[in-house]
């Protein structure tokens, strides 16, 4: 008998393999300007992300983080990656989340930070993902 298209091993969706094996659809923002220290800017994807890469532009300094400032103790417990733009000093200008989500957020540590960021986008959709939370994230 046949394997019907929507029978469970088919389906798009958070735990089907397949829809993280395919190359994924390009997604690429950022900000040249992010204004003053402290700003926060979420960028929402429109399909559950395969894996992010964020990149800090010029001198730039940011912190990528799962959920807002607000929530829980990103700050104190140091629930984000700090990525330094080109130049001396600054090793880590970008980095490469290998990673399903559904929104992230950036943080401008200096005045006038600058990012650019690409995603690779799984056909999963927005609303299927979960809120990430809990150890390491909130906690």
């Amino acid at each position: 008998m046949a394997q019907s298209i929507n029978s469970p091993g088919r389906t798009v969706g958070l735990r089907n393999v397949g829809s993280y094996q395919v190359s994924g659809h390009p997604y690429i923002t950022g900000s040249a300007d992010m204004g003053s220290a402290g700003t926060t800017i979420l960028v929402k994807f429109p399909q559950v992300t395969k894996s992010i890469t964020v990149i800090a532009s010029g001198s730039s300094q940011v912190n990528m983080h799962f959920n807002p400032v607000s929530s829980g103790r990103i700050n104190a417990g140091q629930h984000f990656v700090t990525l330094s733009g080109s130049g001396p000093g600054h090793p880590r200008p970008e980095f490469t989340f290998d990673v399903k989500c559904k929104e992230i957020y950036i943080t401008n540590i200096n005045d006038n930070a600058s990012f650019q960021l690409y995603a690779s986008l799984t056909g999963i959709q927005f609303g299927q993902m979960y809120t990430l939370t809990g150890s390491g994230l909130t906690d």
